[in-house]
């Protein structure tokens, strides 16, 4: 049974996006606890001497804010694990003084340990590995029968008690965490996939670039060496040979520009295609509504900037389940709208740097790039002037 309930949960959660659905998890889980509270909290009620209705307070509130804060550890991934290995150690010593402290309140009518000796039972699956899971449930079955003969009360139903109520608690509590395990994975794998989608277009580029120069600097050292040779014998040929390298060079030189400004001509429909597959390996409905129709190079170059960004920023800032992008004229104008849902609460600050770039690119242009947050939809909304 691995640590903390899932295994592999490293990361902070607020770096997945997962702030949110891990507070639903804890409140989901911390329901539970607080029903197998409310039902050993009774016997305080029960308990005639004062005396030990204040000490089993005191080991009923220190028992299970030691249990809230193991579980909060379980799932807040941000935490270290040894800061969550002594929380659990924590609730383990908080479990032991509640023995006598809480033990005998109630008693012999009302089983008060017996609640959180099944509550001991339920926290489990917080263990590392099945024979200390197995050693804590024998140990707590032990103690209850222990506090049963020493309360006077019936054996049976004190172990049954914590039997029925451990079960019920380690099944709840297991499939959650196992649950939140899951998403944990499920959101890294999508980080993954936008990461692994921009290496791909660094790959890309860098194959370009070593395509493009490969050649032209093969060719240019080999005409400088010849020209170099023919300096002495046959200086109007070896003069030939410079102009040529030089013309290469320049030449070359255009060429990555061109590469590096993105000047090269694009494939739009190839590229929104390429983005609709990455989306949706990604776990992200994607849908395109209108055409772009006939679009001119250098139009098409920034659209392509904007749906590579808008689209990685999707991947790895947002929880989305769906994305739509919309193509349609106005004017002479070219607008691409693109939402999701998923937006985390500061977009802006979220999006902001890549698009912010984009923006003055296509303001140089006569473009615009706008874009907002209404509820959890993120809208970017871009117009472009046909380049003729």
């Amino acid at each position: 049974m691995p640590e903390s309930g899932a295994p592999g949960l490293m990361s902070a959660d607020r770096e997945y996006g997962l702030h949110r659905p891990r507070m639903v998890m804890l409140g989901t889980v911390g329901s539970a606890v607080l029903a197998v509270l409310a039902l050993a909290t009774v016997g305080l009620w029960r308990e005639p001497d004062p005396a030990r209705t204040a000490a089993g307070a005191v080991g009923i509130i220190v028992f299970f804010v030691a249990q809230g804060a193991a579980l909060y550890g379980a799932i807040t991934t941000r935490l270290s694990a040894p800061t969550r290995r002594r929380l659990l150690l924590v609730f383990i010593g908080a479990a032991v003084l509640s023995v006598p402290l809480a033990g005998p309140v109630g008693r012999p009518e009302w089983s008060t340990w017996a609640f959180l000796g099944g509550s001991v039972i339920g926290s489990v699956s917080l263990l590392r590995g099945w024979v200390a899971a197995a050693l804590a449930v024998l140990s707590t079955l032990a103690t209850a029968a222990g506090v049963a003969v020493w309360n006077g009360a019936p054996v049976r139903d004190q172990v049954t008690i914590t039997v029925v109520v451990g079960l019920s608690l380690a099944g709840w509590n297991a499939i959650h965490l196992w649950l939140w395990g899951l998403l944990v994975e499920a959101q890294r794998g999508r980080v993954a996939q936008g990461q692994l989608a921009a290496t791909e277009e660094r790959l890309r580029f860098a194959r370009d670039v070593h395509d493009l120069l490969g050649h032209s600097l093969s060719v240019m050292a080999l005409k400088a060496e010849l020209a170099s040779r023919l300096s002495a014998t046959d200086a109007a040929r070896a003069g030939r040979e410079a102009a040529e390298v030089q013309r290469l060079a320049a030449s070359a030189l255009t060429e990555l520009r061109e590469v590096v400004h993105g000047y090269r001509a694009v494939d739009l429909g190839a590229q929104l295609v390429a983005v609709e597959q990455v989306l949706r390996s990604s776990g992200i409905r994607c849908t395109v509504a209108g055409s772009p129709g006939e679009v001119a190079p250098e139009t098409a170059r920034h659209l392509v900037a904007v749906l590579r960004e808008a689209s990685t920023n999707v991947i790895r800032h947002s929880q989305a389940t769906w994305c739509r992008i919309e193509f349609g004229r106005d004017g002479d104008d070219l607008r691409m709208i693109m939402s999701n849902d998923g937006a985390p609460e500061k977009a802006p600050d979220r999006y902001s740097f890549g698009l912010r770039g984009l923006s003055e690119r296509l303001a140089e242009t006569g473009g615009t790039l706008r874009h907002d947050r209404v509820g959890d939809t993120f809208r970017l909304d871009v117009r472009l002037r046909q380049a003729r």
